[in-house]
């Protein structure tokens, strides 16, 4: 069977054809314009129009709603904090913002369900938990030292359990398992259908979207497009991995995921694996995977594959490498054996990466201009977190969201072109040395090239 590839999604696939939301034509005025209408625009909206209902909002999207990774992603509301916890814990409260921050995200896994709830979308929600498994022993060891990082930077003992072999097996029967851990908060959505919804939820408040509308200009109340200008008080920035050529190629760069759906599973398929509980599944690997069991019973994963293109390239419509494919395939057939994986399937897009992973949330009231970016593959829970710190920043509230490590948070840029290539695709490389090196010498520990290339990535101290 040949393989769907590309075409945005499967996620976005499977949903009904919506008509066209018109573009912009002319030039308005909004007391606010948002640019990017994935879950980070149309979430700020949201926020926005809770807290004072009769503001006038324009949200510009350059292709469709949901067309960027709000609807390519892994489908995971996570408690994953995006970034280095050290960094963030380095700001004016310490280790303090840092636990309130985990909190935010907990709490944000529960408010986007609630939402939804509230709205009647059905974003095929389940709290299944998170797995991460290790296959290696190094993989382990790397387990006990996150769960102990976990628990320093304020997750509640409840919500992670450290697994044994047999544990594991429990809940997903992974071949070759040695241990792992388990996030029981993890929710499991499929992110086209959340993407929709929030645009219907913002639409029937009185936000307008323009899609077919690529900004190619912001300046302080003004956004510039080819069809028109939009004047606004506030101007907030929210395209993620696609906002590099409004906030500078330099400042966050598109890193590439890639992600492929097999096959419906038959019931004794699934029984086979012992995949009831609906966890969302990821692994100890330094080139880790991430996958989930769809509503419809497949097994969507997703992995790195190619991570970048020279000059921040953002992949277009998400055709994937058959070598990609491939690679993800393999890591299906070890994981599961005993059925039949076939991809029908596959996809990329980008998550937005700022030099040291971390988040950044800004806004200046001189100028009227704000931005939340930086989300490194942790968005789903994030844009719903991050904007509302956003919005309520706007709106000249202080809030506990306005004080969040996050807002203010500046990384250093990244190195220029084609440094920045070398050393994206050499940090790969490494990870990818390192998890053979481990596996083949049975190391206890992480090698030496695989804290190397983590250094290099910017994800350590």
């Amino acid at each position: 069977m040949s393989v769907v590839n590309g075409g945005v999604s499967f996620w976005m696939r499977e949903q009904p054809t919506e008509p066209e939301r018109a573009p912009l034509r002319g030039d308005a005025t909004f007391d606010i314009a948002i640019i990017g209408a994935g879950m980070s625009g149309l979430w700020a909206a949201y926020h926005l129009t809770e807290a004072q209902p009769d503001l006038r909002v324009v949200v510009l999207e350059a292709e469709r709603v949901g067309w960027g990774a709000s609807g390519r992603n892994g489908g995971w509301l996570s408690q994953l904090i995006p970034g280095n916890r050290v960094k963030y814990a380095a700001g004016p409260e310490g280790a303090a913002g840092v636990t309130r921050l985990q909190q935010a995200m907990l709490a944000g896994i529960t408010d986007v369900v609630r939402v939804a709830a509230e709205h009647d979308l059905p974003i095929d929600a389940h709290r299944g938990g998170n797995l991460v498994v290790a296959t290696t022993k190094a993989g382990v060891a790397r387990l006990h030292a996150r769960m102990a990082a976990d628990l320093h930077h304020g997750l509640p003992t409840a919500s992670v359990q450290s697994l044994d072999s047999a544990q594991v097996a429990e809940h997903i029967d992974v071949h070759g398992v040695l241990g792992g851990l388990r996030y029981p908060d993890v929710t499991r959505i499929n992110p086209a259908k959340l993407v929709r919804g929030l645009a219907r939820i913002v639409e029937a408040r009185g936000v307008i979207i323009h899609e077919r509308t690529r900004a190619t200009s912001v300046q302080p109340r003004r956004v510039e497009t080819a069809d028109g200008i939009v004047s606004a008080a506030t101007v907030l920035v929210c395209t993620e991995g696609y906002s590099g050529p409004l906030m500078g190629a330099r400042r966050i760069i598109p890193v590439n995921s890639s992600m492929v759906a097999t096959r419906r599973l038959s019931d004794d398929e699934w029984a086979r694996i012992g995949w009831a509980g609906l966890d969302c599944l990821s692994d100890a690997a330094h080139t880790f995977i991430y996958a989930q069991r769809t509503a419809d019973g497949r097994i969507a994963i997703g992995g790195r594959g190619n991570p970048y293109r020279f000059r921040s390239g953002t992949g277009g419509n998400g055709h994937t490498p058959e070598a990609t494919i491939e690679l993800l395939s393999t890591r299906l057939r070890e994981y599961f054996p005993s059925v039949d994986t076939t991809v029908e399937h596959a996809w990329s897009g980008v998550m937005g990466v700022t030099r040291d992973w971390c988040t950044s949330v800004s806004f200046d009231p001189t100028t009227g201009l704000g931005h939340s970016l930086g989300y490194a593959g942790h968005g789903v829970t994030t844009a719903y977190s991050a904007t509302k710190s956003l919005a309520d920043l706007a709106l000249g509230l202080h809030t506990p969201h306005t004080t969040l490590p996050w807002v203010g948070y500046r990384s250093r840029s990244w190195e220029p072109e084609p440094i920045r290539w070398t050393g994206v695709h050499t940090m790969y490389r490494l990870f990818r040395v390192a998890d053979a090196w481990e596996e083949w010498r049975g190391s206890t520990e992480t090698c030496w090239l695989g804290r190397m290339a983590g250094h290099l990535a910017g994800l350590h101290g």
